[in-house]
């Protein structure tokens, strides 16, 4: 494919401002956008000599995306769409995009790079421009058999991106275009794309290795065995003394003779219990507050756990010592030891043993009224509260990348082990936002509520049985049911009424309802009976009937809507197409449909 310049003749040289039908162009946008079309041309002012930017038609954290239009050398004119990434986009990650868009774009309703143009720290990716509608515009309008076509392919374009070991990300109706004239679609924005561990895109392969240098927690299975394969630990003596403690000089034991290391090991003992002294007085002063914080700072080396995780501190009992102080250090011993093999409920008699500790609610951010005890065990393990020992941890990192609304549980709960299946999920939201006629579905101000909204969905039990499958700990403080994915869907699409508009009223307050019934009705302006106007009293009927609509009005209105569902289709939505969305939309990513196996569902038997 080749260009020819199009716009050396109709374009200004400062800013390269279109001339030719500029009137026309700058009526259609804003001045806001005018001028950024202009510092676009100003930024590379190679665009100029090809295309002629007409409108500014998207807008994203990281890019900006123009139309624009070019002269193909056999005369006819091609539309673009120009992305411009911001200039403090890591070089690697522009390329890994590159990559992407040029490798596995093009084909199965991928989006592919047509051209590249730089110029220093400014980036335009060139990708054919596709005419689509937006589907929150389109969505009270589409039929049944519009959606079933556009989740198939949307299925298709999956599969195709995870055999190349491209994980998207970012699946969302914005992101995966549909122009409803021509049924085609395409899948854009590969803008926060990550690789799997046997990626075929070399560059995603550098993201990884930099994501996990910085502790990022993108490197999925490698990541997780790298924590679950530590080095075994040295004797607790020595390793309290490297951990929990200030570093010493004597820390350090040589191992050239029993009788030095016998020397040392005794030294340490007599550190730790000097410092476990220390720790014991727990005067609720400023002063004890910051000797607390000190001996807590050997804990940030240690991954914070989230929501619960089992992995805090060790409350098993300490060996039984002839000296009250060696006790107590061989406590403070057992503050920093791995817990990975132990009980929670010996967790909650220990805790329960040692007396309570101050905690910190989620709602107030208030400071505790007095000092850690000298125990130091956690004991908020499932249960709604954080405390010290927890507050004090390294907060676990792990890739959160996405749109709210569209992650999946395994993102909201920071698991480091992820896969293609946060791109199932996301497409399962989608569907369940077009079976349902509602887009967004679901709308948090963060992880905790969206992870909540996601239970009244699927049920509270079933999303702690599967956050238990990837290694975390989720606590609700009531149950909520699961609901059946066919009757949320008809209920929000008026296919039939609501729980609580067909719930009966009890017998002894049917007389009272009546009651207040009537008198709001005597009370408000409707339609009188012809006695009451005939000794003429109060208004014309007519008048006051015409405000508002009457009953048959309102049946017929309701009657229309359900002819003009069913037309759609949406009366005969079959089982099929509820049980690919719950199994699109299981909580456990292991067990999680892939987009390979979706296209095998039967709800495509004939595609």
């Amino acid at each position: 494919m080749e260009l020819s310049p199009v716009c050396t003749d109709s374009t200004s040289t400062e800013g390269c401002v279109i001339k030719q039908d500029g009137g026309r162009r700058r009526s259609k946008v804003s001045r806001d956008v005018d001028i950024e079309i202009e510092n676009l041309y100003k930024a590379i002012p190679q665009l100029a000599k090809v295309f002629r930017i007409t409108d500014k038609i998207g807008e994203g954290t990281f890019s900006s995306v123009f139309l624009g239009e070019a002269q193909m050398h056999d005369g006819r004119r091609a539309m673009f769409a120009l992305k411009h990434l911001i200039p403090t986009s890591h070089p690697t990650r522009i390329a890994a995009e590159l990559q992407c868009l040029t490798v596995a774009g093009g084909k199965e309703s991928v989006i592919g790079a047509t051209y590249c143009f730089r110029k220093e720290d400014h980036v335009v990716i060139v990708m054919p421009y596709m005419e689509h509608q937006a589907i929150v515009d389109i969505i009270g309008s589409l039929t049944f058999e519009e959606v079933r076509l556009y989740i198939y392919h949307l299925m298709k374009a999956l599969r195709h991106v995870h055999q190349f070991g491209i994980i998207h990300r970012d699946i969302k109706p914005n992101n995966f275009l549909y122009n409803r004239k021509s049924n085609t679609y395409a899948l854009v924005d590969f803008g926060l794309a990550q690789g799997t561990a046997d990626t075929q895109i070399e560059l995603l392969k550098v993201v990884r290795q930099r994501a996990a240098l910085k502790g990022g927690g993108s490197m999925g299975k490698q990541d997780t065995t790298q924590r679950s394969k530590a080095p075994p630990r040295p004797p607790p003596k020595t390793t309290t003394a490297s951990t929990s403690l200030p570093p010493r000089p004597s820390t350090s034991l040589p191992h050239s003779s029993s009788s030095s290391s016998t020397t040392s090991s005794s030294a340490t003992r007599k550190a730790l219990v000097k410092k476990a002294r220390c720790v014991s007085t727990t005067v609720p002063t400023s002063a004890s507050r910051t000797n607390h914080t000190k001996d807590l700072s050997g804990l940030r080396k240690q991954p914070r756990p989230v929501f619960g995780e089992r992995n805090l501190n060790s409350c098993t009992p300490a060996a039984a010592t002839t000296k009250p102080a060696a006790i107590k250090a061989e406590s403070l011993i057992q503050l920093v030891k791995s817990s990975k093999t132990e009980d929670p409920a010996n967790r909650r008699y220990c805790a329960a043993g040692r007396g309570p500790l101050p905690v910190r609610t989620q709602s107030g951010g208030q400071k505790p009224q007095r000092a850690v005890q000298q125990g130091l065990t956690c004991s908020c393990y499932q249960s709604d509260r954080v405390c010290n020992i927890c507050m004090s941890r390294k907060p676990q990192v792990a890739p959160r990348a996405g749109t709210p609304g569209f992650r999946a549980p395994e993102v909201l709960t920071k698991c480091p082990n992820q896969g293609t299946a946060i791109d199932v999920w996301s497409a399962g939201v989608i569907l369940l936002s077009l079976l349902s006629g509602r887009y967004p579905f679901f709308k948090a101000s963060d992880d905790l509520i969206a992870l909540t909204q996601i239970m009244t969905i699927r049920g509270s039990r079933e999303t702690i049985r599967a956050a238990k499958a990837f290694g975390k700990a989720v606590a609700c403080s009531r149950e909520l049911p699961r609901q059946d994915l066919r009757t949320l869907c008809e209920t929000l699409r008026g296919r039939r009424p609501s729980p609580d508009e067909v719930t009966p009223l009890p017998e002894a307050n049917r007389d009272s309802t009546s009651t207040r019934l009537h008198n709001i009705q005597d009370a408000t302006p409707t339609h009188r009976p012809a006695e009451q106007h005939k000794d003429g009293a109060g208004e014309n009927p007519s008048s006051l009937s015409s405000a508002l609509p009457n009953q048959q009005e309102v049946r017929n209105s309701e009657t229309d809507c359900k002819v003009e569902l069913d037309e759609r289709g949406w009366d005969r939505v079959p089982d099929e197409a509820y049980h690919l969305l719950d199994r699109l939309l299981d909580l456990n990513p292991g067990t999680r449909m892939t987009a390979a196996q979706a296209l095998q569902h039967p709800l495509f038997k004939d595609l």
